[in-house]
């Protein structure tokens, strides 16, 4: 073991020892959180943040002091940072972004029918002068201004700062100096970054924008490709659950079927991608944020490694959960996102001690293709989202994948660790305002600030004793996938309809639910990424919904690999994308949402004068 630790240490920096769990069955109890909406949630946000004994009661109902019992924790040390760094002696440079042509003409060489726009549409566009970026971006004004449903997944536009970033790019193109194959693309980020003209309200109705100004490092380095920023995206309020409900800002619905939730906290993300309006947006994850709504929309979603994206000098609303990401609505797309906006930020732990991430166009691990199924983790979710995975399984199985069983320790304490960390990371910054907030966050920011020190340090523990059991697994399976469905719903669908629009809702054992997966990569820092599967039959049988036509909502399959393995992931993510797309016609194929907007077709249409 210590010759095994040396050559992992030689490799990697903050490498867990690997060292094998306890075997603890998978056995979830129902959750005991009421559910609460309307008027009474109203008044229950305002007790909350009134009298301490309402969210100390809430909190011991939760069970969050479960991990007090839990006594083999106490042989762990703990571990705050589960930043883990793949080690190279390659000097530190910058990215060549021509090394990205060949996503471009990967993603070209795809047939187009039943797809999204690609970057590659928008270079193709730009280098045969067929279209400018500026045309590309007043078109897109056009769409998202006069279309509210369009109009609520946005925040903040200033038209004068895209149209002046726009003209700028379609000078480049004219004069043959296009910055990279970013250059002119259509891009937007959540409001929980920092951008030079914007104000930052995460999602709230209050102001947190930075004070010295500066745009986060991961925004900046797509600037730096060329990418026009069209504005800041909606996200739930301070990123704190995962419907992206927000009765404040409002709230965008799922672009497949509008009686449905597009998911959070990154929904505006997701819905902006879904819906055509752009090929990539940025997202943050710290609970499923990217991953849920990338499955509840149908699109792509990755959640980096721990540490390795920079939004400097933003500071993280939870350091040692969150993490920066792309959204795409294709997986050669998700890479360029990532490769250009994961360049090492010189001035910034621990982004600055990774390597620069290179993509030769070939696959990068040439370990076993090997999927690990926890099976009584993965088959608790609902029938509808079984049936999908099951059929992706079989289609990875032909293509070369080995599956094999493994077992996970202690996942439901695990989670529930998980939100102790995360809420007490967001709660602590002294900069929120709980009176401030919707009703929904005031319960849940009161509760999270009764959380015990001793009780935030057993998480921690539990921490150091999954990512060892991890480290395990992975040393003993090179090439290791742990493979689960994205989250175990068929979408969430918007139970009360407008009403739950316009007043909120805390339904905290439905957000558990959701999480059930998600929250394992978050926690201990590894990457992890969503994948469409399918559509599955919608549950909610309302006749608003029937009037409708009720469309099916899609489904998610997840991969979570070893700390620094993204490359990993976008190979797993091809294979499921070419059998996705191309089962397009047969029944639960994958296929565009009834609003797709055609943004080329729409400028090349306003510039001929149609």
């Amino acid at each position: 073991m210590a010759e095994d630790q040396m050559s992992i240490n030689s490799t990697f920096y903050g490498y867990p020892v690997p060292k094998k769990g306890p075997e603890t069955g998978y056995v979830t109890k129902p959750g005991s959180n009421p559910i609460i909406r309307g008027i009474t949630l109203s008044i229950a946000g305002w007790a909350a943040a009134s009298f301490k004994f309402i969210p100390s009661f809430l909190w011991n109902n939760a069970g969050f002091d479960q991990l007090r019992t839990v006594k083999e924790l106490d042989e762990f040390e703990v571990r705050y940072d589960p930043t883990v760094i793949p080690l190279t002696r390659e000097a530190l440079t910058d990215l060549d972004l021509t090394k990205l042509n060949d996503l471009v003409e990967q993603r070209a060489e795809q047939p187009h029918s039943n797809r999204h726009r690609s970057i590659a549409d928008y270079h193709v566009e730009y280098k045969t002068g067929r279209l400018t970026p500026t045309a590309v971006a007043k078109t897109l004004l056009t769409l998202i201004t006069g279309t509210p449903a369009h109009k609520v997944a946005f925040l903040t536009i200033k038209e004068t700062q895209v149209l002046a970033a726009a003209e700028a790019s379609t000078r480049r193109w004219q004069a043959g100096k296009a910055l990279s194959v970013l250059d002119g693309v259509p891009v937007a980020v959540k409001d929980e970054v920092d951008l030079d003209g914007y104000e930052k309200s995460l999602g709230s109705s209050q102001d947190y924008t930075r004070s010295g100004g500066g745009t986060s490092w991961c925004v900046r380095k797509w600037e730096e490709a060329g990418a026009i920023i069209i504005g800041k995206l909606n996200m739930h309020e301070l990123g704190l659950d995962t419907t992206n409900n927000n009765p404040t800002k409002g709230t965008p619905l799922n672009p497949y079927n509008p009686h449905y939730y597009t998911g959070g906290s990154s929904g505006g993300s997701a819905y902006a991608v879904s819906a055509g309006l752009l090929p990539i947006t940025l997202g943050a994850d710290g609970g499923g944020s990217i991953r849920i709504p990338s499955s509840f929309c149908g699109i792509y979603g990755l959640k980096t490694t721990h540490g390795r994206v920079s939004m400097a000098p933003t500071a993280s609303l939870a350091y040692s959960c969150g993490v920066i990401g792309p959204l795409a609505s294709n997986i050669a797309d998700l890479e360029i996102a990532y490769r250009i906006m994961a360049s090492p930020d010189p001035n910034h732990l621990p982004s600055s001690l990774f390597p620069v991430s290179i993509s030769s166009g070939v696959p990068q691990h040439p370990n076993p293709k090997v999927l690990g199924i926890y099976s009584p983790w993965f088959d608790s979710a609902d029938p509808p989202v079984l049936n999908l995975c099951h059929a992706a399984l079989s289609h990875y199985s032909a293509s070369g994948y080995t599956t094999i069983p493994i077992t996970l320790p202690h996942l439901p304490l695990g989670q529930l660790a998980h939100a102790i960390t995360i809420l007490a990371e967001i709660s602590g910054d002294s900069t929120i305002s709980i009176n401030g907030l919707t009703p929904a966050n005031k319960i849940l920011m009161s509760v999270a600030r009764q959380t015990p020190a001793a009780d935030f340090l057993r998480a921690q523990k539990l921490r150091q004793l999954l990512m060892q059991h991890l480290a395990h697994l992975f040393r003993t399976y090179p090439g290791l996938l742990i493979v689960t469905p994205t989250t175990p719903l068929a979408g969430w669908p918007i139970a009360k309809g407008a009403a739950d629009l316009a007043h909120g809702c805390s339904d905290a054992n439905s957000s558990l639910r959701n999480m059930e997966y998600v929250w394992l990569a978050n926690f201990t820092g590894c990457p992890a990424i969503s994948v469409p599967v399918g559509l599955a039959e919608p549950t909610i049988k309302d006749d608003s919904a029937k009037k409708s036509g009720n469309p099916r909502v899609p489904v998610g399959l997840m991969a979570m690999g070893e700390w620094g393995g993204e490359d990993a992931l976008f190979e797993w993510g091809r294979v499921a994308e070419e059998w996705a797309w191309r089962e397009s016609e047969v029944e639960g194929g994958m296929k565009r949402p009834g609003c797709w907007v055609d943004v080329v077709d729409a400028a090349q249409r306003a510039r001929s004068g149609d």
